[in-house]
């Protein structure tokens, strides 16, 4: 069983930087990628970044284009996405998720993941 909660979100004006936080709660997790989706309304949810619990191998939607890092801290069971510069087009609840298996890599897809958090609204003023 897998539990997640995120924290972090809220307003900022573009061109700021937010910083996501994701407290994992896990028993016998044997998953390979932690990550960060979002979504709008309307809208399908999409890859953010993910980092492997294995060897820290990462994936980062192309969107990001060099803005966004994640990281992990082993000590705390704590998921992180620090973001910078945050355009308009950044504004989404944003979601903490991990995947059940640890034998494939990442696609980005929300449906190789299957726990997930409640979500954390940041939005982005022009």
């Amino acid at each position: 069983q897998v539990q997640l909660v995120e924290s972090g979100g809220g307003s900022v004006q573009a061109g700021g930087s937010l910083r996501l936080s994701c407290t994992v709660s896990a028993y016998k997790y044997r998953g390979k990628y932690m990550g960060w989706f979002r979504q709008a309304p309307g809208k399908e949810r999409e890859g953010v970044a993910a980092v492997s619990r294995f060897d820290g191998s990462t994936y980062y939607g192309d969107f990001v284009k060099g803005r966004f890092n994640i990281s992990r801290d082993k000590t705390k069971n704590m998921l992180f996405l620090q973001m910078n510069s945050l355009n308009h087009a950044d504004t989404d609840m944003y979601y903490c998720a991990a995947d059940r298996t640890p034998f494939r890599g990442c696609s980005g897809s929300p449906a190789q993941f299957s726990y997930w958090g409640q979500g954390t609204q940041v939005t982005v003023s022009s």
